[in-house]
């Protein structure tokens, strides 16, 4: 077996960082240097009557009037901060700081970059069940992309990477547009892929090397939307996202509770860890999920602008192979409040029915007469996003514009604020769950 050396997560996103700042700053420096023309470039020097040659001291005044010229800078630079925030009352709480930034100029080229932390403390149900300790984790996550269109056709190519101590994942994407009927229609299409390695960690905090034990998941996705103007106040949109994944998604920590079959039925919606513990049999298999995955989504868009605010909506459709199906329907409606702010509620509803091999309670008969094991169900997982449930989610946000009285949105301050209540339907340890979601904003555009 050969080991190899493990890249530290913290010297990858350094290196990442530089690399951005790095093509930021040639990107704006090249937006922003061009050739000043001489301003006696009609005037060519001639010889003085005294026989010297003025072609050098004229070359020189040329260099130093082009070296002082004012610059102009045709590029328009963004860049901004946020600092996310999730409690629930499932005992798990998330901290997200993020930056981003991107230059776009006016020859079609563009750049972004972005990276985030998330840091993740958790003592949910599904842990307390195995009497386990807090859980906590940290992610990080860092990504570039890059896009010309100097015209109605353009392409862009960007990646990511993300790094847990026990995950990681290297994906790239290729993206072309194009506009039809003078930018009434813009159609989009790409191409995503994603190489995914899962490891595992001990309670100690030690993790086990790639080399020793990992599961690779690949993922390739599609997408294409066209996009439209339908009239002079309205913008409209649908897009279809086709994903393919192929490995294995079963977490290496989460172990499936068994029942024999005549105390399965009997096991309530919500029941607690402790009756479950009663109840269960002895055995602990570990989650198992089927080792590939087909997902279809179709979103569709809508926007109306009024004289003084803006309503956007959003409906999705999701169906896959394991035979979950759900829809999310989102609304927002912006005032606008003068010109320094902007105000407005957001509403939210998403409904999934089960994948195929949900059970709230598994079975597991008795060993066969030759005691060849128990008789486990080919597939079983404990993860309640695979199960019924319904959610709604209700808040609103604020957005503060600080720029200058010409260009008071060069400088936004935002706040958002969300409660969420999810509904699970047919699960053990949980009946529900009330979570709160809070982000601050800070863009800045010049």
């Amino acid at each position: 077996m050969q080991l190899t050396a493990n890249v530290r997560p913290r010297n990858t996103f350094r290196t990442l960082l530089l690399v951005v700042a790095a093509l930021l700053a040639a990107l704006s420096w090249g937006s922003t240097v061009r050739a000043s023309p001489s301003d006696d470039e009609d005037h060519p020097a001639t010889a003085r009557d005294d026989g010297k040659d003025d072609s050098k001291d004229e070359a020189a005044k040329t260099a130093k009037k082009a070296a002082t010229k004012s610059l102009e800078d045709t590029a328009t630079e963004r860049a901004g901060t946020e600092i996310a925030g999730y409690l629930d009352s499932d005992h798990v709480a998330v901290f997200t700081p993020s930056v981003h930034a991107g230059i776009e100029n006016v020859s079609g080229a563009s750049i972004n970059a972005s990276y985030l932390v998330d840091v993740v403390s958790a003592a949910s149900a599904d842990i307390v069940s195995t009497a386990s300790n807090r859980w906590q984790e940290v992610r990080q996550a860092g990504s570039l992309g890059a896009q010309y269109k100097p015209h109605d056709f353009g392409v862009g190519l960007g990646g990511s990477v993300s790094s847990e101590p026990d995950y990681l994942s290297v994906g790239f994407f290729s993206t072309i547009v194009k506009d039809f009927d003078e930018k009434n229609y813009t159609l989009t299409a790409g191409y995503g892929y994603s190489h995914d390695t899962a490891g595992r960690c001990g309670d100690n905090g030690q993790c086990t090397p790639f080399s020793v034990f990992s599961r690779p998941l690949q993922r390739g996705s599609f997408n294409v939307g066209l996009a439209w103007v339908v009239d002079r106040a309205s913008l409209a949109s649908v897009t279809a996202d086709m994903v393919f994944e192929s490995g294995d998604q079963s977490k290496v920590y989460r172990y499936i509770p068994m029942f024999s079959p005549g105390i399965a039925p009997q096991i309530p919606n919500g029941a607690s860890a402790a009756l479950v513990n009663n109840y269960r049999l002895p055995e602990r298999p570990l989650e198992q999920l089927p080792l590939a995955r087909r997902r279809f989504a179709l979103t569709g868009r809508y926007a109306h602008r009024f004289e003084t605010s803006t309503v956007r909506l959003e409906e999705r459709f999701y169906d896959d192979d394991w035979g979950l199906l759900a829809s999310s329907t989102d609304a927002r409606w912006i005032f606008d409040l003068g010109k320094r702010f902007a105000l407005w509620p957001h509403a939210r509803l998403h409904v999934q029915k089960s994948v195929s091999f949900w059970e709230r309670a598994y079975v597991s008969a008795n060993p066969g007469a030759n005691g060849d094991g128990w008789n486990l169900p080919l597939y079983r997982t404990g993860d309640r996003e695979l199960g019924p449930l319904w959610t709604t989610e209700g808040g609103g946000g604020i957005k503060w514009y600080l720029g200058s009285d010409t260009d008071p949105r060069s400088w936004q301050l935002g706040f958002t604020a969300d409660a969420m209540y999810t509904a699970y339907t047919n699960d053990i340890y949980l009946t529900s769950r009330t979570g709160y979601l809070g982000a601050c904003t800070l863009e800045a555009e010049w």
